[in-house]
C-alpha cells in the first residue's frame, strides 16, 4: 500500500532533525575532547614545574658590595643664633632662643653622625665638608630684632664661635678630615643696607668663621675656605660645587614659588662660571628656609624654623632641618636626606 505524501514529509523532517542533533553531539564531543587534552597538557606542565628547580643567573646574586670612596656634605645655615621666637606668636608651632638653639646645634651634630654611620652604613668616607651658608645670626638690622635678641652682636659672635668650633671638632673626630666652606648671609651685616663692596668683611658671619678658623689653625685635618666675596667655589673629587647664601634671588612670591627665580639665578651663575672655567654641577643656597634637594640644586632649611615673619607672611610651615648629601667620585650627589634638629621634649615647649 503506497505511503501518503503527508507521511513522507513528516519522516523527512524527523530524519533531518536527528541528523542535526547527531552533528551537534559530535561537535560537542570534539570540544570536550579538546578541552580535556588542554587540561591534561596544563596539568603535565604544572607537574613538571613543581618537580623542577629555578637557576637564576649569577648577576642576580651579587657578592657583598665593596666599600666605595665618598664624601659627606652637610649644610648649616640660617641658624639665626640669639633670635627669640615666641611660641604664642606662631600658633605654638615653634620656639627659639639661645638655649633651644644650642640644643638644636647639638642634635644636628649627633644626627649627622647617626645618619651617615648607622642609616648609611657600609660607606667609607674620605671626609666631611661643612657648608656654612650664612645667616648664622639674625643681627640687629631691624628694630624688632635689636629689641628682642638675647644679646649684642659682638657678644653673640664670641659665644657662638665656641659652639660652632665644638660641632666641627666632633665631626672631625668622626670623619678625620673636615673642610669648612663659608659665605655670609644678609642678616649678619653691620650696615643697614646690603652692599656689594666689602660684603663679607662687614658681616658677623665672616667674623665668626675667621675666629673658628684661627682656633683650628694648628690642626691640619681641618681646613677652611672663607672668600671675601658672596660665593664660594669648591671641588669635591672632580665635581664643581658653588655655595651662596641665596639673597641674590628676587621674587618667589607667585604661584610658581621660589623655583623660577632660583633657577634663573642658577642659570646666570652657571653662565658666569662657565666663562671663567669654574663649572659647577651643584648650587647650594640657604636664605629661603625651605629644604628642597636635587642633584643640581640644594636649598637648605633653617635651624631656627618657623617664625613670626613666616607666620604673618603666610609662608608654608616647615620643621627645622638641614641638608645632607653623599658625594661620590663617579656620580657626584648620590644620596640626599634632611637632618632633623628638633626635640620638643628637651626644648621644653
Amino acid at each position: 500500500m503506497p505511503l501518503s505524501e503527508e507521511f513522507k514529509n513528516e519522516h523527512a523532517i524527523d530524519v533531518a532533525r536527528l541528523r542535526r542533533e547527531r552533528d551537534a553531539a559530535v561537535h560537542e564531543a570534539a570540544n570536550v575532547r579538546e578541552q580535556l587534552d588542554n587540561a591534561l597538557r596544563a596539568l603535565n606542565v604544572v607537574e613538571r614545574t613543581e618537580q623542577g628547580t629555578i637557576d637564576p643567573p649569577k648577576w642576580l646574586m651579587p657578592n657583598a658590595p665593596k666599600q666605595k670612596a665618598a664624601t659627606l656634605v652637610v649644610m648649616l645655615s640660617d641658624t639665626h643664633f640669639d633670635e627669640v621666637v615666641n611660641p604664642d606668636e606662631v600658633d605654638g608651632l615653634n620656639a627659639y632662643n639661645r638655649a633651644i638653639a644650642e640644643l638644636r646645634l647639638e642634635r644636628w651634630t649627633q644626627n649627622v653622625i647617626k645618619l651617615s654611620r648607622h642609616y648609611l652604613s657600609g660607606m667609607k668616607y674620605d671626609g666631611c665638608v661643612i657648608l656654612l651658608g650664612g645667616d648664622i645670626f639674625s643681627g640687629d638690622i631691624h628694630e624688632e630684632l635689636s629689641e628682642t635678641n638675647e644679646d649684642t652682636m659682638m657678644s653673640s659672635c664670641w659665644y657662638w664661635s665656641g659652639r660652632i668650633a665644638a660641632a666641627i671638632d666632633v665631626l672631625a673626630q668622626e670623619f678625620k678630615n673636615v673642610h669648612v666652606a663659608s659665605v655670609v648671609g644678609n642678616h649678619g651685616r653691620t650696615t643697614r643696607k646690603p652692599r656689594a663692596k666689602l660684603r663679607a668683611k662687614t658681616n658677623f658671619d665672616w667674623l665668626l668663621t675667621k675666629v673658628v678658623e684661627r682656633h683650628f689653625q694648628d690642626n691640619e685635618k681641618i681646613t677652611f675656605s672663607i672668600p671675601d666675596g658672596a660665593d664660594c667655589y669648591l671641588t669635591i673629587y672632580s665635581h664643581g660645587h658653588l655655595l651662596t647664601h641665596g639673597d641674590q634671588v628676587s621674587g618667589g612670591g607667585g604661584i610658581g614659588g621660589i623655583y623660577p627665580p632660583i633657577m634663573r639665578l642658577r642659570a646666570r651663575k652657571a653662565q658666569r662660571h662657565h666663562s671663567t672655567g669654574t663649572n659647577f654641577e651643584t648650587l647650594w643656597l640657604g636664605h629661603w628656609h625651605q629644604y628642597l634637594p636635587s642633584p643640581s640644586l640644594v636649598v637648605n632649611g633653617s635651624l631656627k624654623g618657623w617664625d613670626e615673619y613666616a607666620a604673618i607672611s603666610n609662608f608654608q610651615f616647615e620643621v627645622p632641618q638641614q641638608a645632607l648629601a653623599i658625594v661620590t667620585p663617579e656620580h657626584n650627589i648620590t644620596i640626599q636626606s634632611p637632618v632633623f634638629c628638633v626635640d620638643r621634649k628637651r626644648e621644653g615647649w
